[in-house]
Formats: C-alpha cells, sequence, structure tokens
C-alpha cells in the first residue's frame, strides 16, 4: 500500500509503522489518521505479522501532537463543518478514531517513542500494550493549556494504565514531563538510550514472534483489554472457560505441548483470520451516536 504520512515496514514477522512528517515533527493530520487505520487493517489481514512496532520518523519527536498549521489553513482540533447533532459522524474526533482502531487489534502492539509526545502523540500510545521510550522522549497531556479537553478516548485509558490520581495530574496541568518521569508513573515499560529504543523493541516483539501463538495471542489481548471492565470476575470466567475450552482442542495446543516435551522451538500453525474460537467476537460492537 501507498503512505504519504506514515512508512510501513514488515520484515521477518514484525510491522514497523512510522509516523513521517520530516519538516512537521511528525505532527499528527486526518490524512495520517487514514492512513494509520489503512496499515492496521493491513496488517491485521496479513497473518505474518506477529506483532507491531510504532515510532516516530528521526531523532526529535515521535509526534508533535495535532498539526496546529494545516497546509491550506483549515480548522484545528476537530471537523470544519458545522453541524447541529453531536451524533452526527462529522463530530468524531481523528484521534479516538484511530485509537479505537487500535484497541480493535488482534496483534501485540509496541511503541518505541523517540521524542516528544505530546496531545495525540502521547494519547494514541495509550491503546497501545506495552509502551517504551528514549531517554529523550518528553510527554504532555496538554489539552487544558490549548483550551481543550482530553480526547483520543484517553479519559477511557490513561486513568486505567496509570491510575486516576496520576492521570488527573498530568492532564490539569498540562506540563511537559521527561521519560523517567512516564517511567515512575506507569505509562512507560523501560526507558532506553535512543540510539538503542528500537533494537529494545524488535526484541520484545521478536521474543512474541519466536515463541508464541498468534491465536492464543490474539485472544489474550481481547480477553485483557476487554474484560477488566466487567461487572463481576464471573464475566471473565466465562470467556476464559470457553477460550481454554476451544484452543485446548487446536492445532496451536497440540504444538505447544510436543515443543516443550521435545525441547524445541514451536512452529505454530494457527492463523488469526481463520482460526479464532467459534464465540469470537463474543462482544456486541458499539456505535458512535
Amino acid at each position: 500500500m501507498s503512505y504519504t504520512q506514515i512508512q510501513v515496514d514488515k520484515s521477518d514477522g514484525i510491522a514497523t509503522v512510522t509516523l513521517y512528517r520530516p519538516d512537521k515533527m511528525n505532527a499528527f493530520t486526518r490524512v495520517m489518521m487514514d492512513e494509520l487505520i489503512a496499515a492496521m487493517d493491513d496488517i491485521d489481514a496479513d497473518d505474518s505479522v506477529r506483532a507491531v512496532i510504532f515510532t516516530g520518523h528521526g531523532d526529535r519527536a515521535f509526534c508533535a501532537g495535532a498539526d496546529l498549521t494545516p497546509e491550506g489553513g483549515g480548522h484545528v482540533f476537530s471537523d470544519a463543518t458545522e453541524v447541529a447533532d453531536l451524533s452526527d459522524p462529522k463530530v468524531r474526533d481523528g484521534g479516538g478514531r484511530v485509537t479505537l482502531r487500535l484497541f480493535d487489534s488482534t496483534k501485540p502492539l509496541i511503541s518505541a517513542c523517540n521524542g516528544v509526545a505530546v496531545g495525540i502523540g502521547a494519547t494514541m500510545q495509550l491503546a497501545m500494550d506495552i509502551r517504551l521510550a528514549a531517554d529523550t522522549a518528553r510527554y504532555g497531556f496538554v489539552f487544558a493549556r490549548r483550551g481543550i479537553n482530553p480526547e483520543a478516548c484517553s479519559s477511557w485509558f490513561l486513568p486505567r494504565i496509570v491510575g486516576i490520581s496520576q492521570a488527573l495530574e498530568w492532564c490539569y496541568t498540562g506540563r511537559i514531563f521527561d521519560a523517567e518521569e512516564a517511567r515512575a508513573g506507569g505509562l512507560v515499560r523501560s526507558v532506553h538510550p535512543q540510539a538503542e529504543l528500537m533494537d529494545a523493541a524488535r526484541a520484545l516483539a521478536r521474543e512474541i514472534a519466536d515463541n508464541t501463538s498468534a491465536v492464543s495471542v490474539a485472544m489474550t489481548r481481547a480477553m485483557m483489554w476487554r474484560l477488566p471492565s466487567g461487572d463481576h470476575p464471573m464475566d471473565a470466567h466465562r470467556i476464559d472457560s470457553r477460550a481454554i475450552y476451544r484452543l485446548s482442542r487446536g492445532a496451536d495446543a497440540r504444538e505447544g505441548i510436543a515443543s516443550f516435551l521435545e525441547k524445541r522451538a514451536p512452529e505454530y500453525p494457527g492463523k488469526v483470520t481463520q482460526d479464532m474460537p467459534d464465540f469470537y467476537p463474543w462482544w456486541d460492537e458499539p456505535e458512535y451516536r
């Protein structure tokens, strides 16, 4: 596929998605939104991809937020069209459309934050599963300093990741903070010298790709993101019981046992596009209204 504001590389089971606007610190636009969604559609349909890494082009920025000076002018932050009905799809936040697509991914998503990540540059990473940062990374949930509110579904993601008090502090102040504070606050898993960041992200992706069942990982991702919001642990018990029952009878479970007993690397045959349990998905997808 052809992209103008992102780059996608697939190599040896790992897809790397690079935000690519070199002269704009990879600032977010509607074009980038469309391309990220299209890239995820392509990646999820490709059974050869086992893990996905997101990063930014260059050594200055992951994404400097929404483009405040879009080419040709235009409205910043939201669609320029005036509508009376707030359920109109034109009202939908572009960052939220990206994070909702990332939320629905069947592949594990790893963020390698290589520099500045403010606004949507920070919030899009919340829908990724594991976040790594360069020691030069800087984060900012700066919305209150721009006269708007947190977007990209971050009021759902951020408190779940870092807790309500930390989420509120970062959003109330809108201040920029460094990678070490992000790690201490639970936003990122680890901090690395910038030159070593992508190697660390690839090593993590490689560990997943080489040792796990793609079907198992896809099922685990859906369960971990969706089931904690249930009213009772019985919600989780119903799903994990059904999943164990189905997956334990599958080819990947047989291979997992055989490779362990034979002390060899596994070669899982299961494909996410074909071999998910018959009750998956078990949820009704809500609509914007």
